[in-house]
C-alpha cells in the first residue's frame, strides 16, 4: 500500500512485496546490478553509467518520459550486500540520491534530487525469489501529483515484471 510522503508533497512512497517465478535471487541482482544489460531490456533507459567521483562510486542515469512530459535523470550511489540472517542469504541493494558537482544538470533534463530506494532480494524456498521493494522519488516540474503515482503505482509492478523478462534472457546475452 502506497503511504503519503511527504504529507505537504502529494507524492506517495512505495512498498511492494512480490515474488519473481523461476529467477534465483543470484541472478536477480546480477540482473538489478549489471547497468550494461540493463540498457539492453529497459526502454526507458536514454543514458545509463557508472563513474568514480571522489573515490566513491557514483551512477548516472537519464530516463525516457513520454512526450510531452521532459526527461529525467538521477545521480546516485548504489551498494549491494549479500546477508546471511539466521541462515537465509539475503541480497539488499540501497540507492540514493546525491549531489555532485562533476555532474551538473543538462539543459533540456529535470535532475530528480530526491530518490531512494531500497530492495531486498531472498529464495522463495523454490526456484524463484520474494522481492521487496521501497521506492520514493519526486521527478519535480510540472506533473500533476495524481498522474506522477499512477505512474508509480502501475510502473513499478511493471517493471518487476521487465525484469522477470530480463532473467530469463541474462544467460543468453552474457
Amino acid at each position: 500500500l502506497p503511504v503519503l510522503f511527504p504529507q505537504h508533497s502529494e507524492l506517495y512512497e512505495y512498498k511492494l512485496f512480490g515474488g519473481l517465478a523461476d529467477c534465483p535471487p543470484k541472478l536477480c541482482v546480477d540482473v538489478y546490478m549489471d547497468l550494461g544489460f540493463r540498457k539492453k531490456w529497459d526502454q526507458y533507459v536514454k543514458e545509463l553509467y557508472e563513474k568514480t567521483y571522489d573515490g566513491e562510486k557514483v551512477i548516472y542515469w537519464e530516463v525516457k518520459y513520454p512526450f510531452p512530459l521532459t526527461n529525467r535523470d538521477y545521480v546516485y550511489i548504489r551498494e549491494c550486500r549479500e546477508m546471511d540472517v539466521d541462515g537465509r542469504k539475503i541480497w539488499v541493494v540501497l540507492a540514493q540520491s546525491v549531489s555532485v558537482p562533476q555532474c551538473p544538470e543538462k539543459p533540456g533534463v529535470i535532475r530528480v534530487k530526491s530518490y531512494k530506494q531500497s530492495l531486498a532480494i531472498e529464495s522463495d524456498g523454490k526456484t524463484g525469489s520474494k522481492v521487496y521493494m521501497y521506492y520514493f522519488d519526486n521527478p519535480g516540474g510540472k506533473i500533476p501529483s495524481r498522474l506522477v503515482n499512477w505512474a508509480a503505482k502501475s510502473g513499478v509492478p511493471a517493471f518487476l515484471k521487465d525484469m522477470q523478462k530480463a532473467c530469463r534472457n541474462y544467460s543468453k546475452s552474457t
